[in-house]
Formats: C-alpha cells, structure tokens, sequence
C-alpha cells in the first residue's frame, strides 16, 4: 500500500444534525440510533449520505449500503479495502495485495477517479493524482465507525467526481466518558504488526480525542515471481500516524471542533508486472486539518464546514542494473486542497429543504528527474491550480409514505465555465413493508490538474465528463428481520476523457473528449438479522462498453468501434457474511467470495482476460468483557492463487489476531 493513513478527523458534521432528534453532543452521537423499525422489523438504517442529514433507508429512493461497527469487528482482521470490498457493486482493485499496493475503487465499473470518497461527509481527493482519486490506504478502519456507501450519480449534493457514487466514511464518535483510553495490537502473516494507543472522552461542553498508530510488515514481493527462483525481495511497508480532534458545546444550540492528523510512511516498490525491484521506494507525508460549526436554529440548522489536505508523495528508484534505461530516477508530488462549505438545512411539516455554496481549490507542484545511458533528464516542474464554486439545493417532500427529492446544483470552474446537474428521486412505501423507487440524476467529473496543464499531455480545453443516470427497483423488508432489495442501473458518460496520440510521426499524446461510455447491470442483495445471526450475501452483474474511434491504447482508427472497458471489474461477483453468536462472549464468523472473470489492459497487445476465483475466510472474536476482545482472522484458508492485477501478487493462506482494549 503505498499510503496508509489514519483520518481520526471530526468536521462537526452537519450531516449528523435533525432537527426531530433532539440535543445533541458530539460529532455523531445522533449515530448512536443506527436502526429504525418499519413494521415490527430491525434493518431500516439510519443514513446521513442520501441527504445531508439523517434519514431512514426506507424513506429515501437512493441505494445506500451500510457497514456498521459490529459488522466491521466481525471481519476480524480486514482492511477497509477488504471491507469495503464485500459491498454489492464495490471493487477495490489490489484489496488483497502487498501493502503498498494501489487501492483503487470501483463502483458500478467506474473508472478511477469516478466515486468519489467522503470523510465525515466531506469531499477528500490528491489534486496531485491524474485521476485525482483519493487512495483508501490513508484510512486505518481501527479509526472507522461505520461506512455508507451510497451508489449512483450524486454531483448534486457532492459535487465533481460524484459520477458512480460516493463513499462516506464516518469516523468513531467520542466515549461517553469523562476520560477513556483504549488500545489495541495485532499481528500476523508476513511479519506484519499494527498498534494503536489513544483517549478520548465527553464532558457536557467539551469532547476529545487523541491518538496514534503504527504499522509495520516485511511483507512479500509485489511482483509476482513467475518461475519461483528468481530472488525477488520482500516489499516492507512501515508507517506512523498521530491525530486528534477537540470540540466544544459553545451553548444550547452552537458546537464548533478543529481536527488534526499527521502521517508519515515508507514502502518498498517493484519495477512492474512480473518485475522485480530492490532499490525502489516511495516515502509520503499527509497532513489534514479542519473545522466545523453548526448552529440549531427553530427548524433548521445552519452548517459551516472547512478542511484542508496537504499531500507529499516521493518517489526513489536507485538500481544498480545499468541496462535498463532509466537507471535512477527521481519524483516528488505534491498536492494541496482547500475546502469550505456553507449549507442551511430546514424542516417545515412534510418537506425537507436544503440549500448551500461550496468553494474548492486545488493546487500541484510536480517534479521528476531521471539518469540514463542518454545522460540526465528533468522533466519541467509543473505548477498549477484551480478552483470550482458551486451552489446546489435539494427538495424533499415526504406524505403518507410517498417521498420525493428534486435538486440541483451550478458548477463554476475557472478554467472550463459552467455546468449544472440535477436529481429527481421519487419511492413509495407499501404497507410498511415494499419500496419501491427510482432516481433520474445526472453528474459530472472537472478535468484534473495534470490533464488540463501537463507540459506534454495537457490540454486546457477540456470540458468535463458528463453522466446521465437512471436506476430503478425494490426493497422488501419482512417481519423475520429480513430485508432484500434488488436494483437495476445505466449510467451513460459523454465526453469522456482519454490520452490519445494527435500526431503518431512526432510521437505527441494529448487529453481529450473523446468518448461514450454505458455502463449497465444489477445488484440483488439479502441482510437478515436475529439476536445471534448476521447473514449479508448479495450478487452483482456489471457490463460497460465504451464507443470512440480511438483504440483503448489511444491510437486513431477509421470508424468509431465499440469494446469493453471495464478493466479489473468482474461481470460477475457474489459475497455471502454469515456471523453466529455461540455464546454471549463467543462468535465466529465466514465470509465466502466469488469474483468473476475479468480483462486486464495489455499495453501494446489485445487485453488479458484473467481468471475468475473464490476465496473462503474464518475468524472469531471473544469479549473477556466490555472492555476486552480478542479475535483472530484465517483468510484465503483454501490458499487460492489468482490476480487481481495481472504480474502481481496477492495473499495466499494468511491470518491476523489481536486484542483490543477500551477502558
């Protein structure tokens, strides 16, 4: 993983603020009531992404999926990645890779870059990345209370990047102690240790939280050695976090909190598919601060956001190997965001009014140098910016089950002009029981940075990726506590942007709207809950083309052809959770998992299609007390080898075990 990085950040979010759920202290202490009862039954959540404020699943038409804490501390010893990965339409490519590997999402088929990660319901992103995505590895789950994952086209109420769906990440809330400190250690395959120690705690005007973590693992080679005898190295991966964040209860109905984290790690890298590496390392330094403000007024809520991220990526790669071309070489990216939000949210009989701006500005300052047999190279510095300013609004109307949302949101940047993207999201709920919904949303991906302003690749006229989006179906919940929903979408992207060659003799490549992209499918999912069982399975099919008479290496053709584009994205893909309480201190747990054939992009060459797999894992969790749980974590007990990315490596048979420690 090449950033691994604990965001213990608390904006006082606003997105956890009702005006009917009474006072409030702490960040996300309305999370606390994770559940409501529809009819008698326990799986209608209570979900803050759909709307900015919270809501219950079976009053609101989008699809979200829910992780709560529970279900992350049965998975034992997973990464978020490996979590997250268990979602009905979610793929994080290199989920099961070295540490160091890069983590990328995918949801729905999405390209990079195309779902759009939120940290207590905040935007994050690397302006310094091509694609501008945000890398999961920042995010250590010890910190994590509970995951939504809310799919679709969302750039109404989130802006750029919102084209599959977002991500919302919500961090753990304060004890409710005056003072509690916690810990915890775990270790396992590959030499692999992670530490966490901290406190935190509530009084009734002030809650706090300080921590740190580290992790460390030896690791095995990222690159996948083929014949078994080649010597690859071990790539290790070791990393340090410290964070905090303070708040306070200014009066009745005025919070405020400021957050800080701070990160720093070092990986060993590989030279690329089936290659190995041992004088390549990357070294990252990332910083995030922020803070928050809401004011309760009589039937609304007024929410002022700020968050700052600060993200340094250095690249060394010093081989002792004279042959190959570039024998050194040297980069460093660095990337700054700035983010600040204003929104009033305001309830009046049946209807739910939103309304709010948001600024974002991004900067890069990008260096590489290289050595070769052809003498020293360095590539000129990159300097750039750009800013995007945005006001949206949304409309809620909700009467005798029937619900409804329209919004919209104006897009300004600097550099492309104008943009709009709207939402309309109507369900009804039958008997308490069946809902039935649709949303008709469009959404929109700005240019980056580096493809807008690349010395050699930039191109200053890009327009931004635009989506339509339809989705439609069904959630039936039953007195069982079973809850089954099933789904259909299509997402259609116009202007999609692609690196092309414009002049094949001068070797020149350049970013351009070039393409169409569909991507279509479905998702069946089933939760079912008691007292001692947790069932999750659900089963997704995806399929996208992508229309252009560019090829998919970026060479011109005669005629526009049509070929599919979802890389590393199986067609077909089930998961099935099942957890089972043996005693009050005692439960253990299974996680079964299919992924489907995929194809692999071959550079110069017709792509690879890899083959499909199914992995079995087992763990157990015991709580000595309240206070005290233990777990451990066999995964890939059948000792599966398969690529998630063809020439690397995954983890065979592995295990993880450890103790955790609140006081």
């Amino acid at each position: 993983m090449r950033k691994i990085f604990v965001v213990a950040a608390v904006i006082f979010s606003s997105q956890l603020q009702a005006q009917d759920l009474g006072p409030r202290v702490g960040r996300d202490s309305v999370l606390t009531v994770v559940e409501a009862n529809v009819n008698g039954k326990t799986l209608d959540n209570l979900v803050v992404t759909a709307n900015k404020f919270p809501k219950k699943q079976s009053q609101t038409g989008k699809v979200v999926s829910v992780i709560d804490r529970a279900t992350i501390q049965q998975m034992g010893g997973r990464t978020l990645n490996e979590v997250l990965n268990t979602v009905a339409g979610t793929t994080i490519i290199n989920a099961n890779s070295n540490m160091g590997s890069n983590q990328r999402i995918s949801l729905r088929g999405s390209s990079d870059g195309n779902a759009l990660v939120l940290i207590d319901g905040i935007p994050v992103n690397d302006p310094s990345v091509i694609n501008n995505y945000f890398d999961l590895n920042l995010i250590n789950i010890d910190q994590v209370e509970r995951i939504e994952v809310m799919k679709g086209a969302h750039s109404t109420l989130y802006g750029s990047d919102a084209v599959y769906g977002v991500i919302n990440i919500i961090t753990k809330k304060s004890a409710t102690n005056r003072f509690a400190p916690y810990a915890s250690l775990a270790a396992g395959s590959y030499n692999t240790f992670k530490a966490t120690a901290g406190f935190n705690g509530q009084t009734n005007k002030l809650f706090y939280d300080v921590h740190a973590t580290t992790v460390a693992s030896t690791g095995f080679s990222s690159a996948y050695d083929s014949v078994g005898n080649k010597g690859f190295d071990k790539d290790g991966y070791y990393q340090k976090i410290v964070g905090g964040n303070l708040g306070f209860k200014l009066s009745s109905k005025v919070q405020w909190n400021f957050f800080t984290n701070y990160s720093t790690y070092k990986t060993d890298l590989d030279a690329g598919a089936f290659k190995d590496d041992k004088d390549y390392f990357t070294r990252s330094k990332n910083y995030q601060a922020g803070t928050g403000f809401t004011w309760n007024q009589p039937g609304g809520t007024l929410h002022v956001n700020y968050h700052f991220d600060y993200n340094n990526r250095f690249y060394h790669d010093d081989s002792t190997d004279r042959s190959s071309f570039a024998y050194f070489s040297q980069s460093d990216y660095i990337g700054r965001t700035h983010y600040a939000e204003v929104y009033e949210t305001y309830q009046w009989n049946h209807v739910e009014l939103l309304a709010g701006i948001d600024y974002r500005f991004n900067n890069t300052m990008q260096d590489y140098f290289s050595q070769s047999s052809y003498g020293p190279y360095a590539q000129p510095t990159l300097y750039a910016k750009s800013s995007q300013l945005s006001g949206y609004a949304s409309v809620v109307y909700n009467y005798h089950n029937f619900n409804i949302e329209v919004g919209g949101r104006w897009n300004n940047h600097n550099v492309y002009g104008n943009n709009f993207t709207y939402t309309f999201n109507p369900s009804y709920l039958i008997n308490n029981s069946v809902k039935v919904f649709a949303n008709l949303a469009s959404a929109f991906k700005a240019p980056t940075l580096y493809q807008l302003f690349d010395p050699y690749a930039g191109n200053s006229n890009l327009q931004p990726e635009k989506s339509n989006m339809l989705e439609g179906g069904v959630e039936v919940y039953t007195a069982q506590s079973l809850k089954v929903r099933a789904v259909g979408f299509y997402n259609k992207i116009n202007n999609a942007i692609q690196y092309i060659t414009v002049d094949p003799v001068n070797y020149v490549s350049r970013y351009t709207n070039i393409n169409n992209q569909k991507t279509y499918g479905g998702e069946l999912e089933a939760d079912y809950k008691t007292q001692d069982w947790l069932l999750k399975v659900n089963y997704t099919y995806t399929k996208g083309q992508t229309t252009s008479n560019y090829s998919a290496e970026g060479n011109k053709r005669a005629t526009d052809t049509t070929y599919s584009n979802l890389y590393r994205v199986p067609e077909h893909a089930a998961n099935l959770f099942a957890s089972y309480n043996v005693t009050k201190q005692l439960s253990v747990s299974s996680l079964l998992k299919f992924t489907g054939k995929r194809w692999e992009p071959i550079y110069g060459k017709a792509p690879k299609q890899l083959d499909s797999y199914f992995t079995v894992d087992l763990s157990a969790q015991y709580r000595f007390s309240n206070q005290l749980r233990a777990f451990v974590d066999f995964k890939n007990i059948t000792n599966q080898q398969y690529f998630d990315v063809w020439g690397y490596t995954t983890r065979k048979f592995n295990f993880m075990a450890g103790l955790s420690i609140n006081l």
